[in-house]
């Protein structure tokens, strides 16, 4: 397929006419062919207006054309084959091993939010039937199903061009919940994000679906992000990226005459508590492993373990120096985008000389562009909690070791941190006691608690988490990976004594979609 430098308006290509923007290439130094047209308000309207248009037939559409519908999204995505890989490759420096696993994870949720749409549970139908002859007051027959909100905007992301991007976990999550979605592509990886877009395009035509289902606008600057997140017919936000640029979108949002939600991932530094027992059976090889976690894509995840607090103790040096070690031999790596190199490198020096911190390791120099050297420093727990700005995250393949001199001061500095997405306990059963005080506030702190492993790699399943507490996203409530990401996107409706003939078929008496639904405070298929 070829990548034309068009927008995607519903069914038409769109040349955009408000300047020219090119992807790209951080490996090489250089921008890539072919030119952009960017956008403007006038796209963002014609987006939102077809999005519009397809609400209504797009929601009330069968639960089966939807699911038929991701499930063609993920088969043309397969279909684009090596030319989509390759040029991922080429925009984001990424392996393309790390990109066909990618792709793989893409088409996977895709599939797996079809077979949610199937199930129906997400719609929550529910039926309190009448009773006429209550006492004093009789009571009405009530019904409850969730519908869709409305037409979601999307914001691509830098790290994840595929899962997190066009296609990813959002797009895939609104479409399920019976939302148009208009996808503001990034401009990191623009011909990757069209090359989607065109199977996305081509799904809805295939599925004879509203054209407005789908459309994806380009753009420079914040300009046509914020007119996206301002047009009345948006009724909600996904986006995954710093916290600035969060913040910016929940500031507009809650702006309007009509105030929305923006689901934004922006902000974590990933907690990962090392206890004593630990350190003693296997201290040599957590750090190994803790080392590859934070350098894993050139620390370019947003679960990257960026926090490490460990009890002083007779293992705790033989730790940090193991650590040193296995950092010293990790070479520096291109990262993403020529402007996160230069913001990793900004971070690392602020931290270099911030009172109390120690450069511990750091890699070894290359000759690659765009590049992160990684580094790994040590402070005090003390020290930790008396400067603020060693809470921030810097986003690359670095982390900041913290000691304590008790579980006390590790309690004092979990409740000092802000949300997190993850937090991670490495222990033995010895270390349980200490565990079980650490608990109660890492369940307030944060949306995922794992053990004995490493919080780089996010499964996309029913039972994940991919959330936290602010500035971990701007709403804890949700998850932005597995299933119930479709929650973000619903809301509830009761219909009380309606006629038979006027109610959703998920809410008819006789069952038609054969769906588990709560009937008199019974869950049952019937």
């Amino acid at each position: 397929m070829q990548i034309t430098g068009d927008m995607l308006l519903g069914a038409s290509a769109v040349r955009g006419t408000q300047g020219t923007l090119r992807a790209f290439d951080p490996a090489r130094n250089a921008e890539i062919e072919p030119a952009f047209g960017a956008g403007g308000a006038a796209d963002v309207e014609r987006a939102c207006e077809l999005a519009a248009q397809a609400f209504d037939p797009y929601r009330l559409a069968s639960l089966e054309t939807r699911a038929r519908f991701l499930e063609a999204i993920a088969e043309n995505i397969l279909a684009l084959g090596d030319t989509l890989i390759e040029r991922a490759h080429v925009e984001s420096a990424l392996p393309k091993a790390r990109l066909e696993g990618e792709r793989g994870r893409t088409v996977g949720q895709l599939k797996l939010f079809a077979s949610l749409v199937r199930e129906g549970r997400w719609l929550t139908a529910t039926l309190d039937s009448a009773l006429p002859e209550r006492k004093p007051l009789p009571r009405s027959d009530l019904r409850l199903q969730k519908i869709p909100v409305g037409p979601v905007a999307v914001f691509g992301a830098s790290n994840f061009p595929l899962a997190f991007s066009v296609a990813g976990g959002d797009t895939a999550s609104a479409l399920a919940a019976g939302c148009p979605v208009v996808v503001k592509a990034h401009p990191a990886h623009l011909g990757t994000s069209e090359l989607v877009g065109r199977a996305i395009q081509k799904a809805v035509a295939e599925s004879g679906l509203p054209e407005g289902v789908f459309s994806l606008v380009i753009g420079a600057g914040n300009e046509i992000g914020e007119a996206l997140v301002k047009h009345p017919a948006i009724k909600s936000v996904g986006f995954t990226g710093s916290r600035r640029g969060g913040l910016a979108l929940v500031e507009i949002a809650s702006k309007r005459r009509e105030p929305i939600p923006v689901f934004a991932e922006m902000s974590s530094v990933n907690p990962f508590f090392v206890f004593p027992g630990a350190l003693a059976k296997r201290g040599e090889a957590l750090a190994n492993g803790f080392v590859d976690s934070v350098t894993l894509g050139v620390g370019q995840f947003c679960t990257n373990p960026g926090l490490v607090l460990v009890l002083e103790g007779p293992h705790t040096r033989g730790f940090i120096d193991a650590a040193a070690k296995a950092l010293a031999g990790k070479g520096a790596q291109t990262m993403l985008t020529a402007g996160i190199a230069t913001a990793y490198r900004d971070g690392v020096a602020q931290r270099a000389s911030s009172n109390g911190v120690q450069s511990v390791a750091q890699g070894a120099s290359t000759e690659a562009t765009c590049a992160a050297l990684p580094v790994l420093f040590e402070t005090t727990a003390a020290q930790f909690l008396a400067s603020a700005q060693l809470e921030d995250e810097i986003f690359g393949p670095t982390s900041l070791i913290v000691t304590c001199a008790d579980i006390g001061e590790m309690l004092k500095v979990a409740e000092h941190l802000e949300g997190q997405l993850t937090a991670t306990l490495q222990l033995e059963a010895d270390d349980y006691a200490l565990a079980r005080q650490l608990l109660p506030t890492l369940e307030r702190k944060v949306g995922r608690i794992l053990a004995n492993g490493f919080p780089t790699g996010v499964e996309v399943s029913y039972a994940m988490v991919h959330g936290g507490p602010f500035p971990a996203t701007s709403d804890g409530r949700a998850t932005s990976v597995g299933a119930t990401a479709i929650e973000r996107f619903l809301r509830p409706v009761c219909y009380q004594d309606l006629p038979a003939e006027l109610l959703p078929e998920a809410l008819h008496d006789g069952n038609p979609l054969h769906l588990w639904r709560l009937r008199d405070g019974k869950l049952v298929q019937e």
